[in-house]
């Protein structure tokens, strides 16, 4: 089966919370390894997941900030300078991928003992036009433009993905506000959602924040999980009609149009604490999944 592991799910200055950054690794039955986004926690977020570099054939990246992309320096050389380890595959978005080198990567990377590198030096970079998808490994992902941040003279480009798995749905909003008037058609065709969720006590704006998203309508709250928070208390996600908070180690298998959560622990090394399934979605894409389809996880 097909699974998708929370190497963490705080925010970006996530630190002290027993969390990191909100990067995943979604796993096939062959093991094959699609980690999406690598955010400067990675060298650590693997090693507590029992994972390394030598694990990272293949890497999607949303966006440019750093809890996203601040760890390919370390992926990118690691692998480069490992005999054993092909060059990695780079996916993303054309805009993304054609400024990650100049605007994030080169000042630590250009240089190398013998030589003047760029972003093929250490990376198969697969660019995906506007409204196209990449496929990896039978898998199909259409990038989903998310509004991040506008600063009034131009949109950071950055993307969620949709893809479908095990006769499911599943919508990874990366980071975004709530923008439904964009998205709207992702929210409703998605059976699963795992969604960018601000809880800081000062909102920054250009992150969709909890209060915003219990707004929803109950159809939509009940198939999402929330992930990018900022640590402390949080509130009862589940009361409020949500699947609840994604945690570090959280792990999500999918297999025959279901989906079972289990919650590992570092380095794999315990077993889970409880699991629970979704129910297979009618083919009528009208029909709202039951209330209580995604909301009986207990960790």
């Amino acid at each position: 089966m097909t699974k998708l592991l929370f190497l963490g799910s705080g925010s970006a200055f996530t630190v002290g919370a027993d969390n990191y950054q909100s990067n995943m690794l979604l796993i096939d039955p062959a093991q094959h390894k699609l980690l999406i986004d690598c955010g400067s926690d990675i060298r650590f977020s693997l090693h507590e997941a029992g994972f390394s570099y030598r694990d990272i054939t293949d890497i999607y990246i949303s966006h440019l900030h750093a809890d996203h992309v601040g760890g390919m320096e370390y992926i990118g050389l690691t692998t480069r300078f490992d005999p054993n380890c092909p060059k990695p595959n780079l996916y993303g978005s054309k805009d993304v991928l054609s400024e990650i080198w100049e605007r994030s990567l080169s000042g630590g990377m250009r240089s190398l003992g013998n030589d003047i590198a760029d972003l093929h030096t250490f990376f198969t970079v697969r660019k995906v036009d506007r409204h196209h998808h990449f496929s990896w490994h039978g898998l199909d992902f259409q990038l989903v433009r998310v509004i991040h941040i506008h600063n009034d003279y131009h949109l950071m480009p950055s993307y969620g993905i949709f893809f479908r798995v095990a006769d499911l749905n599943v919508f990874i909003t990366t980071d975004t506000q709530l923008r439904l008037e964009e998205n709207q058609r992702y929210y409703d065709e998605a059976d699963l959602i795992f969604h960018d969720c601000e809880t800081a006590a000062a909102p920054s704006t250009v992150h969709v924040t909890y209060e915003e998203l219990r707004a929803l309508p109950a159809a939509i709250r009940r198939k999402m999980w929330l992930y990018g928070y900022q640590p402390g208390v949080l509130p009862d996600a589940c009361a409020h009609g949500f699947c609840g908070f994604v945690k570090r180690g959280h792990c999500f298998e999918f297999a025959d149009g279901q989906v079972t959560a289990t919650m590992t622990h570092p380095r794999g090394d315990r077993p889970a604490k409880a699991t629970s399934q979704l129910p297979r979605r009618s083919n009528d894409s009208s029909e709202s999944l039951p209330s209580t389809a995604l909301r009986s996880f207990e960790f």
